[in-house]
């Protein structure tokens, strides 16, 4: 190797040399070079979807505002908004907000004497409210039936019950922009109540003597002298937020959003939009009181009129629950199918609302007299119980039920329905028995005179009709599909008996028009089929009352649109009224007005009308009651995967 070569590798090994301990390298060391490695920095925590549930509305809320006079739908959002007060669920009271329903056995209630002067207001014998005056009749304190009512003297101090009941509510329960809810929002929801705008029924503000706050969670009812409440523990005002609404006037809060469109609750879910005409969407409540609850982020109602549209948005997801204002009960058959293919949920449930044939029993121009001479009425055709008796056997309800109902409701044998714990199971239903029916007829002096079991009767020795009048009745009914397959139904079963209809369909608003013109409440009828329902739980024996005939004195408003008349009725109804539940006579009296209905049949109930819903296969805990708003338990209600645990 010459000089040059080696001058040569001399500087490439100081140039290696530098350029390693540039690089912070050892050099001329034996030892392994060790490379130090980096660790990666943690992958981000995915943000789970929010999840959504969507209910599916059939009309559209004409307001949110309490007492605004809710619709049904609305009543189905509010639930979402304000949680109870007080739940009905399996004809039974929950407390929601509050700690326990008042009872006189946990001493939350009590009844008292009270000390009544000339000139006070009172609840006189007959429930009306009115001034302690000599001629009037009164219970005294103590007196629960007619046969110690004592008729005022007009001078004499008198001492009368007077009901006290106390409502406690939990303390945990905060308003949704976390203001503690307060027994004096409670105080201010009665005043808001008691406002001449407010769309509400006054019977028990009419009747309050005071409503006020004993401290910030208690809050007292006393009942006006005289009126002893079977529903006192429900006599509780659900909280308004007044540290909203408190700067605005009553009359006001009927039509401003803050309270008619996004009000404030307590409930799961907080409203954060309404978008007319489409939906409303509303997200989980921070500060709501039950931990865990609600299952979603958001809830949104939509408005979906068509029940085909709704069926169609189920199955493509986009509804996850039908509420029961969408009108599914024409959608039975389709329902059940789409449950057998594992499409979809269905749920029936029957309530409160009957289907009713009404029967004229005392129409209202009979109620100056009934005309036998000149003809100016109409004859009087049902006032013989045998007849309203024929009526029901010649009537096949069973095949009502059956066909155009599906089998999924049941024919009533009184106003009550069976699951009701107040229901009479002993009273016997009245079959579809022809043989039966041309019997009381035949009793009646209703004959077949031609020998043609085509045509109709005729009268031979019928009270006050003239002989060879035929058994042809008018039937009034709305122009609902329903209905006009009823109508067939019932014509050709009471054709087998002899009796002849005359079918007359008319509009809703035409068959429901206030007395005197109007054909059912101006009782301008024979025959005439009609729902009736309430939303409570109380077995409405009022319904059939001499007190709810319409007529001219009450302004033609009343339930009793038959005119039935029966004074043994009247005092059971009365004496149910009059009885708190705790009392043996309170179960014992409305016993015995079922058992007198079964027998009187002031009206003929043809079947238990249905609450239709739907939701998707993989929702679950949502609960259809009887009794309950369908959305009830709206916080509970869930689905996916979440529904396997």
């Amino acid at each position: 190797m010459n000089l040059r070569q080696r001058l040569a590798n001399q500087l490439t090994l100081i140039l290696v040399i530098f350029i390693l301990a540039a690089c912070g390298l050892p050099v001329g060391s034996d030892e392994p070079t060790a490379v130090p490695t980096q660790t990666p920095p943690p992958l981000p925590t995915p943000t789970p979807a929010p999840r959504e549930l969507t209910v599916c509305l059939g009309e559209e809320p004409n307001t949110l505002y309490p007492y605004g006079g809710p619709n049904a739908a609305a009543r189905s959002v509010l639930a979402a908004v304000y949680d109870g007060p007080i739940d009905m669920v399996a004809y039974e009271y929950q407390p929601v907000i509050l700690t326990q329903i008042p009872s006189l056995e946990n001493g939350d209630a009590q009844i008292s004497p009270i000390t009544v002067q000339a000139g006070g207001q009172v609840v006189d014998a007959d429930g009306n409210l009115v001034l302690l005056e000599k001629g009037l009749r009164v219970r005294p304190a103590g007196c629960r039936a007619d046969d110690c009512i004592i008729t005022y003297d007009g001078t004499t101090p008198l001492e009368m019950d007077q009901m006290i009941v106390t409502f406690r509510l939990r303390p945990d329960v905060t308003w949704s922009d976390g203001t503690p809810l307060t027994a004096d929002d409670s105080v201010y929801a009665f005043t808001l109540a008691s406002d001449a705008s407010a769309v509400t029924n006054t019977h028990l503000i009419d009747r309050t003597q005071t409503y006020e706050a004993a401290d910030a969670q208690t809050i007292q009812w006393w009942g006006k002298p005289g009126f002893v409440d079977a529903t006192y523990f429900t006599n509780f005002f659900a909280p308004a937020p007044k540290q909203a609404w408190n700067e605005f006037p009553a009359g006001q809060l009927t039509t401003i959003d803050i309270s008619s469109r996004t009000p404030m609750g307590w409930g799961p879910y907080v409203i954060q939009e309404w978008a007319a005409g489409n939906h409303i969407r509303l997200a989980k409540n921070p500060y709501y009181f039950r931990e865990g609850y609600p299952k979603f982020d958001t809830l949104t109602y939509r408005f979906i009129a068509d029940p085909n549209t709704a069926l169609s948005e189920l199955v493509a997801g986009r509804c996850d629950i039908l509420d029961p204002t969408v009108r599914l009960d024409g959608q039975a058959a389709l329902l059940k199918e789409m449950q057998e293919g594992e499409q979809a949920q269905s749920f029936f449930t029957p309530g409160m609302t009957i289907e009713w044939l009404g029967l004229g029993i005392t129409p209202a121009s009979y109620d100056d007299g009934y005309d036998t001479v000149f003809g100016k009425d109409r004859p009087d055709i049902f006032s013989d119980p045998r007849m309203r008796q024929a009526i029901t056997y010649c009537l096949d309800r069973k095949k009502i039920v059956d066909t155009v109902l599906f089998g999924i409701t049941s024919v009533p044998n009184t106003y009550i329905p069976p699951e009701h714990p107040l229901y009479d199971p002993n009273i016997a239903p009245v079959p579809f028995d022809t043989t039966a029916g041309i019997t009381l007829l035949e009793q009646a002096g209703w004959r077949d005179t031609d020998g043609n079991p085509s045509t109709p009767r005729q009268a031979v020795s019928v009270k006050n009709i003239g002989a060879g009048t035929p058994l042809l009745l008018n039937y009034y009914t709305t122009t609902a599909t329903q209905r006009r397959q009823v109508t067939d139904i019932l014509t050709q079963s009471l054709a087998q008996c002899g009796i002849g209809l005359n079918v007359q369909y008319f509009s809703q608003n035409d068959l429901y028009t206030s007395g005197p013109d109007g054909l059912l409440f101006g009782r301008r009828f024979d025959l005439i089929e009609y729902a009736m329902g309430v939303n409570g739980i109380e077995p409405p024996c009022e319904w059939f009352t001499s007190a709810e005939i319409p007529s001219a004195s009450n302004s033609w408003i009343g339930t009793n649109v038959a005119g039935y008349k029966n004074s043994e009725y009247d005092a059971y109804c009365r004496a149910a009224t009059l009885a708190l539940p705790d009392d043996p006579a309170y179960a014992e009296s409305y016993l015995q007005t079922e058992n007198i209905f079964a027998t009187d049949l002031p009206a003929i109930p043809l079947y238990y009308r249905l609450r239709v819903a739907a939701a998707r296969p993989d929702v679950c805990h949502f609960d259809l009651d009887p009794s309950a708003n369908p959305m009830w338990n709206i916080e509970a209600i869930d689905k996916g995967d979440a529904c396997q645990n």
